[in-house]
Formats: C-alpha cells, sequence, structure tokens
C-alpha cells in the first residue's frame, strides 16, 4: 500500500509492528504517548510509513540497549525534531546570506562602472599646510 499522494509505502499495524519486531499494542501506546504519530485512513485506521517503522526501531533500541525511560525517548525525539528543523533554518539563511552577497557585489560593480572614469579616488587624505618662511 502506498500513501495517498504516492511518496511511499505505508503498512497497517500488524505489518509495522512486525517489521519493528513488536507486539502491535506496543505500537498503539507508543501512539498515544506520542512517541510514533502514524498516518491514519478515513475511518481512523494507523498507517505506519517507513520512516514510522525506523523510528519505532529506535525507540525500541533506546528502551533496551540504552536503558532510557519512555519519557526520555519522547525528549530525544522532540530534540531530534528540533534539530533537524534548525539545521533547515540555518540552510535557509545561508543561502539567503549568499543571495545578499551576491546582489551586494553586483551593486558594487554597477556603482565602480558608473564612476566618472577622469576622478581618481582616494583612500587616505591628509591636510598639509605650507607657509613659506619670511
Amino acid at each position: 500500500m502506498t500513501t495517498p499522494d504516492g511518496t511511499g509505502v505505508v503498512f497497517v499495524i500488524s505489518v509495522a509492528a512486525e517489521l519493528a519486531g513488536m507486539h502491535p499494542q506496543t505500537l498503539r501506546q507508543y501512539d498515544r504517548l506520542g512517541l510514533v504519530s502514524p498516518g491514519r485512513t478515513g475511518g481512523g485506521g494507523r498507517r505506519y510509513s517507513e520512516r514510522d517503522v525506523d523510528l519505532l526501531r529506535e525507540v525500541q533500541r533506546l528502551s533496551q540497549e540504552e536503558g532510557v525511560n519512555l519519557a526520555g525517548i519522547k525528549r530525544i525525539i522532540e530534540l531530534e525534531h528540533q534539530v533537524a528543523a534548525l539545521q533547515e533554518r540555518v540552510a535557509e539563511l545561508s543561502h539567503e546570506l549568499d543571495q545578499s552577497r551576491s546582489a551586494v557585489a553586483l551593486a558594487r560593480e554597477q556603482v565602480v562602472a558608473s564612476l566618472r572614469r577622469d576622478l581618481v579616488p582616494v583612500r587616505q587624505t591628509a591636510l598639509v599646510v605650507w607657509r613659506p618662511e619670511d
């Protein structure tokens, strides 16, 4: 079965549970706790994506191998989502900065091109007072 927009495969709860090596009731519990939020059908049935199954495996790993409790796992997942969002924002801002730098460079080139050629820019100026000796 695929997602309605055709972007990937989705699984019913029994298949997702088998793929993740868990009991379907565990998946329901994780959904209630907000650890994994599967898509829903019009009738309310859960539909798990491959990404959801990967997340279920990570929840299981953190719980069994690392000894993290479910509240800790939920916090880890939230923080990972925040990090991903921040990385995306950094990429957007970097792109905007590159565009701004290009615009400034173009404007500078246009200003330089429009300068009168008979004038020479002077970087430093100094005032010298000359007084002839009497």
